[in-house]
């Protein structure tokens, strides 16, 4: 996480009083909810939000600061945003430690991370449906996506070719 990101977490009034209710002890939605007096469906959204973002750790019934990522963040020098490549910044914005946080609305930066994704399967080599889907559940394994969906846009994108159960990568 970079200082601007975190900057960009904490811009919105609702995260920042979410992300203080956290700070001073609450642990779960609902105690988060009773301490700000903010409405339970505003205080998951703002709880997703700055779990993607990487503020909050998620363990369940115990929400905390991630304080090791405000540290990377306080030690990262920001990146010279002219000099930072478009693919860059989606893959930087969809996955987290290498799992994908959420798939990306706009077609254009799904394929960016999808093209990232499909680097995992050799080219040439083809796949039984569960090799596919234990490669895919590693990029999903705690994230905002799943491996069937993350699958099925990989074929629709034609980045993996599928006849009878089998799947291989398309292209170099």
């Amino acid at each position: 996480m970079t200082a601007q990101a975190l900057a960009g977490a904490l811009a919105d009034d609702v995260r920042r009083q979410v992300f203080a209710a956290i700070v001073l002890g609450a642990a779960d939605a609902t105690a988060v909810a009773d301490r700000t007096g903010l409405p339970t469906r505003q205080v998951l959204t703002a709880l997703r939000r700055l779990v993607d973002a990487g503020v909050i750790a998620d363990a369940g019934a115990d929400l905390r600061v991630d304080a090791n990522r405000f540290r990377e963040a306080a030690r990262t020098p920001a990146p010279d945003a002219a000099a930072e490549e478009p693919t860059d910044r989606v893959l930087r914005t969809f996955l987290r430690d290498g799992v994908v946080v959420r798939l990306p609305a706009q077609r254009g930066r799904r394929r960016v991370l999808l093209a990232h994704i499909v680097a995992a399967f050799e080219p040439g080599v083809r796949y039984p449906e569960p090799a596919v889907d234990e490669i895919l559940r590693r990029w999903c394994d705690g994230g905002g996506s799943d491996h069937v969906t993350l699958r099925r846009h990989l074929v629709d994108e034609q980045l993996l070719a599928r006849e009878q159960g089998i799947y291989w990568r398309i292209g170099p």
